[in-house]
């Protein structure tokens, strides 16, 4: 094995009393070149006390100043939290004045029922303002529940009950746009109105459960249903839209409208 440089490598001439030594570098084949920078830039101190001085200290005089805060700032944060513990900025009672979540859903109790009665009892005067509303809460509930109940009949109608509704809503849309001159109708109103007068439609599906109704005595009470909701709907249209002697006008596509619903009922 190659044997590098020993202990008595680096004397002079072997160790000897004066213990020179010979700091000569070795030579490795080539010369080493160390390359010079001139710095021509003037050394600049940095000078903190400028930093301190532009710092925007807010009064604390360049450091920490303890005397900046008064109990006029402690006075504010508890005079905030009294006013939030009492109900005020950011307490929960601040809720309290909001509306209920149905109203805010859209979804209104009261004109539920008033319009379901106004089914019913197609006699019964309702309040032109609730006609108007455009709540569809009901008629789906009423699209859901003859679809339901068709179907424990074995009949997947919803696909036709909502394609019907809905070209039927359209189809009313634009009649009731060229008929109706004092108010405005909105698309909203009438299919609200439409869904509704959809009642008597369901308790002919619900009929149908109990008994079959495709012979005679079916084509009676399907007819009976039919004329229901058509003298329901044109009821409420003439109420909604101020449409007066123009019920019977509209009774007739009324009639045409639930009569496909009967079929489907049916058979």
């Amino acid at each position: 094995m190659a044997q590098f440089g020993g202990p008595n490598d680096f004397y002079a001439s072997g160790p000897s009393a004066d213990a020179s030594y010979n700091f000569d570098m070795p030579e490795f084949g080539q010369e080493l070149n160390f390359q010079t920078f001139d710095n021509t830039q003037p050394t600049v101190p940095p000078n903190y006390d400028a930093a301190y001085n532009n710092a925007p200290t807010q009064g604390l005089g360049g450091f920490y100043d303890p005397t900046a805060y008064t109990d006029t700032s402690f006075a504010q944060d508890k005079s905030f939290k009294q006013t939030s513990a009492a109900g005020g900025v950011g307490s929960g009672n601040a809720f309290e004045d909001e509306p209920p979540l149905l109203e805010e859903l859209g979804i209104n109790p009261n004109h539920i029922f008033q319009k379901t009665l106004a089914v019913l009892n197609p006699l019964r005067g309702t309040d032109q303002q609730i006609l108007q509303d455009t709540d569809m809460a009901g008629p789906l509930v009423f699209c859901l529940t003859l679809g339901g109940i068709l179907l424990l009949s074995g009949k997947v109608t919803f696909s036709y009950i909502y394609g019907i509704g809905v070209m039927g809503c359209i189809f009313f849309y634009c009649l009731l746009s060229l008929m109706v001159t004092r108010s405005q109708v909105t698309f909203g109103a009438v299919a609200s109105v439409l869904g509704y007068c959809l009642l008597p439609m369901v308790v002919l599906s619900g009929i149908n459960i109990l008994i079959t109704i495709q012979g005679t005595l079916g084509l009676i009470v399907s007819g009976i249903a039919i004329f229901w909701c058509a003298i329901s709907a044109s009821k409420l249209f003439a109420t909604a839209f101020s449409m007066d002697h123009q019920q019977l006008l509209i009774a007739y596509p009324c009639a045409m409208l639930y009569g496909g619903f009967a079929l489907i009922t049916i058979y």
